[in-house]
């Protein structure tokens, strides 16, 4: 019986030393899988064929995040009619200042992909080996399959049949999934269906829509998430395409976030709390405050001890302290900016 292949750790980055680390320089990692998840109507369409665009001409993508290294894109676009992908694809080049008949981006055309299908996986590794794409991008994962999205024991072969494909062709896979409706928390276990989604993403992106305004969060397995990214559409010619909106000051500055008011809270009591004190002190919902108690001792910013719960000891007690959690509120998937400071805001200090 032969054996199972096997090299130095030290070779492993011998190999990959000349390679960008990025797809899309802070939005995709360079041969990642992962998800493109939002509720319904959120334009995750509009930024899936954004990223299809930039990868394919190597102009940046959301005419922001760089691709150093452009290659060829394989979409599959299960609920759009082909005419609409066309005309969206035209709009976001327009916007890109690039043409779409000198990109090397390749639509599936076939009215069914089943994932689960073993037949439609041997068609989907032969087109691989014959396009050999830098990313495949598949829109939605609700059409994709005909198993219960909630049994990880059906999931989980469908991911490792993706991470499979991501590592015999060296290709990133971007995945399209909706959130459960009225979720609330972290946005990837927000995710519908099985937790393996979210655990399973080497990058993931999230949109939420906050009234009229889109925001877009990052997480990265392997990188620091950035500040969440406000979005809106802008028209062109016959379509639209997303881009970068100005940011609301009120976001930044006058609504402290329950992150920020718990911290605050132990600041000013200065001494171990219970919940009830600090749902007291904050007043907050218990659900609410027992998530943000759990995100805050998972990142260290606080400690819990039988008296109750602190500030741990790298936290200053007085002054503004400037410390990175990686979800941004209201719970979007994304660190605060290193140089946001974590309470009230400037306009409320004595």
């Amino acid at each position: 019986m032969s054996s199972l292949p096997v090299c130095r750790a030290a070779e492993l980055s011998e190999q990959t030393l000349d390679q960008p680390a990025w797809l899309i320089e802070g939005l995709w990692a360079r041969e990642a899988v992962g998800i493109l998840g939002g509720q319904p109507k959120c334009c995750k369409s509009f930024l899936a064929l954004d990223i299809a665009v930039a990868v394919a001409s190597g102009t940046p993508c959301l005419r922001r995040f760089a691709v150093p290294d452009p290659g060829p894109v394989l979409l599959f676009p299960a609920e759009d009619s082909l005419s609409v992908v066309r005309q969206r694809l035209e709009a976001i080049c327009a916007a890109a200042h690039t043409q779409l008949d000198q990109l090397p981006l390749f639509v599936i055309t076939a009215p069914r992909l089943l994932l689960d299908c073993p037949e439609d996986q041997r068609r989907l590794h032969h087109t691989l080996t014959r396009i050999r794409p830098a990313i495949l991008l598949l829109d939605p994962f609700i059409r994709l399959h005909r198993i219960d999205e909630n049994a990880s024991k059906e999931v989980a072969p469908i991911l490792g049949f993706l991470r499979n494909l991501q590592r015999e062709f060296h290709l990133a896979v971007l995945l399209v999934h909706h959130v459960r409706k009225n979720a609330s928390g972290r946005p990837g276990q927000a995710l519908r269906g099985s937790s393996d989604l979210h655990g399973w993403g080497d990058s993931n992106l999230y949109l939420n829509r906050q009234k009229d305004l889109l925001r877009l969060s990052i997480e990265h397995r392997a990188a620091p998430s950035t500040q969440s990214i406000p979005l809106h559409l802008r028209s062109y010619a016959q379509a639209a395409a997303l881009e970068i909106a100005p940011e609301p000051q009120q976001y930044a500055a006058e609504s402290p976030s329950a992150r920020e008011r718990v911290i605050h809270a132990l600041r000013v009591l200065d001494r171990p709390a219970s919940a009830r004190q600090i749902r007291t002190h904050c007043r907050m919902r218990a659900e609410t405050l027992a998530a943000t108690l759990e995100e805050l001792l998972e990142h260290n910013i606080v400690r819990r001890s039988d008296d109750g719960f602190s500030l741990s000891p790298q936290m200053p007690l007085k002054g503004v302290s400037r410390v990175s959690i990686p979800i941004d509120e209201p719970g979007n998937g994304n660190g605060k900016h290193p140089q946001m400071p974590l309470f009230t805001p400037a306009h409320q200090q004595a």
